[in-house]
């Protein structure tokens, strides 16, 4: 198969389940366990989960300076990603989650522009925007749910967006060297190191046998599908497709929010939605077919040939 088309297969797999992880989590807080609990969790038991794995695959080396930046990758990936989601979350509805994780895309777009030199084209500005236009009417035109939106909340998830798009675009080169187990098994090591100081305090005060077995079967979901398997399937991704088009994926989550919410009876798919949903997958579309730096360079490179050998 295709690695490109891999590529598109494992983003969109690993944003369906975060999708699904929203609702799912926002039932776990705080009927269940605090954000600063549920993220420690998640930490932990990924790293538990992946270092078992990797017993079972092949063995990788990998270096002492590649260990500090999978140390830096896991606080920007993971910590700053993840931990920064759940505690807004906590605090804001799914509804405001979902728009504030469209501007990833963005912030991606401006972070490849700057770092690794990609092109702002015309294709990819109007992908990025047509993409947002289809989750903004699909997360308006959803049922809202009861909860209050604080400050603190939109500035945590605005942090999430920001850390994950640095992560995306710093250590694109990091990700292309090593298996997804690798990758993980060490950047969950670090994260799970990271958060004991942030997290410590609240997990130590949460009673684990009050919680039901619902509550377990949800814990289960948020940390073996949410985080484990999706968590897998981004470095899949990110090796085969460019950053920006892996942040577009970003918009299928405000897609499953609706599909949830028209499964469960929640809300109706009309023809608003059917528009909304072409736009987003359109934009996706638009995005990967804007050229990369290296096939500009190599148009360029093109030219000037043909145009030494005309002047020849």
């Amino acid at each position: 198969m295709n690695k490109k088309i891999i590529g598109h297969i494992a983003m969109f797999s690993s944003q369906l389940i975060f999708g699904i992880n929203n609702p799912v989590s926002k039932t776990l807080m705080p009927a269940v366990v605090d954000g600063f609990t549920l993220s420690f969790l998640r930490m932990v038991g990924a790293c538990l989960l992946f270092w078992l794995i990797s017993l079972f695959t092949p063995k990788e080396h990998v270096p002492t300076r590649d260990i500090f930046l999978l140390a830096g990758a896991a606080l920007f990936g993971i910590v700053g990603n993840q931990v920064s989601f759940i505690i807004g979350l906590s605090q804001t509805t799914t509804i405001t989650a979902s728009l504030l994780v469209m501007t990833t895309p963005i912030l991606t777009m401006l972070g490849a522009a700057l770092v690794l030199k990609e092109p702002i084209t015309h294709k990819k500005v109007l992908g990025v925007l047509m993409g947002a236009t289809g989750a903004i009417l699909l997360v308006l035109n959803t049922q809202r749910t009861p909860g209050e939106n604080s400050l603190l909340g939109i500035g945590f998830h605005l942090l999430s967006c920001l850390s994950f798009a640095t992560y995306l675009t710093v250590f694109k080169n990091l990700i292309g060297r090593y298996s997804p187990v690798t990758l993980m098994k060490w950047m969950f090591l670090f994260a799970a190191i990271i958060c004991i100081p942030i997290c410590g305090k609240s997990v130590l005060a949460t009673d684990f046998t009050a919680i039901s077995p619902n509550g377990y079967l949800r814990l289960i979901y948020v940390i073996t599908f949410a985080t484990v398997l999706a968590y897998t399937l981004i470095p899949i991704g990110q090796k085969n497709i460019r950053p920006t088009t892996v942040s577009m994926y970003n918009y299928v989550q405000p897609v499953v929010v609706t599909v949830i919410s028209v499964v469960s009876g929640m809300g109706t798919f009309g023809w608003m939605e059917l528009a909304a949903t072409i736009l987003v997958f359109s934009g996706v579309y638009v995005v990967t077919q804007s050229k990369s730096r290296a096939q500009l360079d190599a148009e360029q490179a093109l030219k000037e040939t043909q145009n030494k050998q005309q002047d020849a």
